[in-house]
């Protein structure tokens, strides 16, 4: 009985002390995994911090500000001036990240900021306030016109390069086609051979295609992302050719003979406004230089005579 006892009683201290490890290693366990948790969601906060800060600031701070500042403006502007800003965007071949917003943003921002120039420079150099309002409405005018002049002269720049790579285009696709190509793969043979920004065009037209696209629908589109007159008539002329049959190859013999036309016709053009030009630089800087040489010897000898005379 006192064995019984006395094991009993050791049975019931050993689950004791065995509960009471238990207890103590499970909540050692659990503040080890709090901790830990808490340790991992401070190291992703600072990895997130980090990632955050990582980002340049014009893309964490300018560029939001921007896009809320153009929205802002785009619901004060006319559908017109964002619809132009668009086409002149298309035109520049839709460079990354610029929209009509974005522009009209850079629009507002330039012309408060050279306003607010305007009417600190003058009024602190001179004194007088009314040059500081003067200066205020020409800072905000040049302010407000200049990103949409950037943007023109890339578009310009961008067509100008169309238009004078145009005519070899058409000789190289085709000569491509009537040497037995399709007009599919005549378009990518001339995007890869000619490059630029007219290769580009292609390429893109012929990625279109290739995704299910129409050829009407694709060579519309190109025509729409260029004013050329004469890209939107090779465009219309290959539209009519695939819906009437027409042999390809004939329609784009008779597009770059007339394209050669056209690019000699405007180089002639060039060359008589030649004279109109260059008559206000040999006026004003060729004529009174050659004046001075000439007539400056003669006019010192008759200041001369006349005060030997005196």
């Amino acid at each position: 009985m006192t064995i019984t006892l006395a094991l009993g009683a050791a049975f019931a201290s050993l689950v004791l002390l065995f509960g009471t490890f238990g207890d103590v290693a499970v909540e050692r366990r659990r503040s080890y995994l709090m901790l830990r948790s808490v340790r991992e969601a401070s190291k992703a906060a600072v990895t997130q911090r980090d990632r955050e800060l990582a980002v340049p600031a014009f893309q964490r701070i300018i560029l939001p500000a921007l896009r809320k500042f153009g929205s802002l403006g785009s619901r004060l502007t006319p559908e017109a001036v964002l619809g132009r800003l668009d086409d002149e965007i298309a035109y520049a071949g839709n460079p990354a990240g610029w929209d009509g917003e974005r522009v009209l943003a850079l629009k507002f921002t330039f012309a408060m900021v050279l306003g607010f120039v305007g009417l600190i420079l003058p009024g602190a150099l001179t004194g007088v306030w009314w040059r500081g309002l003067i200066g205020v409405i020409v800072g905000g005018m040049l302010g407000y016109y200049i990103p949409e002049w950037v943007l023109r002269s890339r578009s310009g720049d961008r067509q100008k390069q169309i238009q004078r790579s145009l005519p070899d285009a058409l000789d190289l696709m085709s000569i491509t086609v009537e040497a037995g190509l399709a007009f599919d793969a005549a378009l990518e043979r001339t995007a890869r051979e000619m490059g630029g920004p007219l290769g580009d065009e292609f390429y893109r037209v012929h990625q279109e295609m290739r995704l299910g696209k129409s050829r009407a629908e694709s060579l519309r589109d190109l025509g729409d992302r260029s004013p050329l007159s004469e890209l939107r008539s090779f465009v219309l002329a290959m539209v009519q050719a695939d819906i009437f049959g027409i042999p390809i190859a004939r329609v784009l013999h008779v597009q770059s003979r007339e394209l050669r036309i056209k690019r000699r016709q405007r180089a002639e053009e060039q060359a008589q406004k030649l004279p109109v030009k260059i008559i206000f630089p040999l006026i004003l800087c060729i004529f009174p230089s050659l004046f001075i040489v000439l007539l400056g010897p003669a006019a010192i000898n008759i200041y001369e005579s006349l005060i030997r005379d005196q």
